[in-house]
């Protein structure tokens, strides 16, 4: 972002495995990332749960400049990276003085809030499948490529993403993943092939994933 040069006075580097902020701590920064990757984690029951892998120039931690709470996840350098750190303060200085950056990161915060909670959502889920399933729920909520027709009385949907994408989201492995989608592969409920994955009914998989979703 060429256009932020003169923010420099705000930037930050962070080396590889370092904390950048931990879960559960008081924050009043976030961050833009100008160059390395990003783990976002989190903790779910006892496990460490990766969120998201994060990359220019892509943003994390506005959720202490949002709501003024405490961090809702760990934030780590992968790699040696370099950030623009604002605070309430100085992101009024960005507000005022650039207001074109200003618009595109409000932007970035209403679709980091809905992807962030939708996630938690994801892992909160106890059954794998569930959470596989529920991950082409929120590919549906967030408007993936559609195919028209119907499978008895549900509609088909038609997703160009990979197992590394869903698996991603579910917060599973690659296998796990692999072996759950042959599964409703075999349960006639999905197909799958190499540049995309068709779900035959989704209100089959709306049902299925409200039957396992706690109250």
């Amino acid at each position: 972002m060429a256009d932020l040069a003169a923010f420099t006075r705000f930037a930050r580097t962070y080396q590889p495995g370092e904390i950048i902020f931990a879960e559960y701590e008081p924050g009043d920064s976030f961050y833009l990332i100008q160059a390395g990757k990003v783990k976002i984690s989190k903790i779910v029951g006892d496990l460490e749960k990766t969120i998201d892998i994060l990359q220019p120039p892509e943003i994390f931690g506005e959720m202490a400049i949002l709501e003024g709470t405490p961090r809702s996840a760990t934030a780590q350098a992968i790699d040696t990276v370099k950030v623009l750190e604002f605070n309430r303060a100085n992101f009024e200085v960005l507000m005022m003085g650039n207001p074109q950056i200003a618009l595109r990161l409000l932007k970035l915060f209403a679709k980091r809030i809905w992807d962030q909670k939708r996630r938690f959502m994801i892992l909160k889920l106890d059954d794998p499948q569930a959470k596989v399933a529920d991950v082409f729920l929120m590919f549906d909520e967030t408007n993936a490529v559609v195919s028209g027709g119907s499978e008895q009385d549900g509609e088909k949907r038609e997703f160009k993403v990979s197992v590394e994408d869903v698996a991603h989201w579910a917060g599973m492995s690659n296998a796990e993943v692999q072996t759950i989608l042959g599964h409703f592969a075999n349960q006639r409920r999905l197909e799958l092939f190499p540049d995309k994955i068709v779900v035959k009914n989704i209100n089959d998989f709306i049902r299925f994933v409200g039957s396992r979703r706690k109250k």
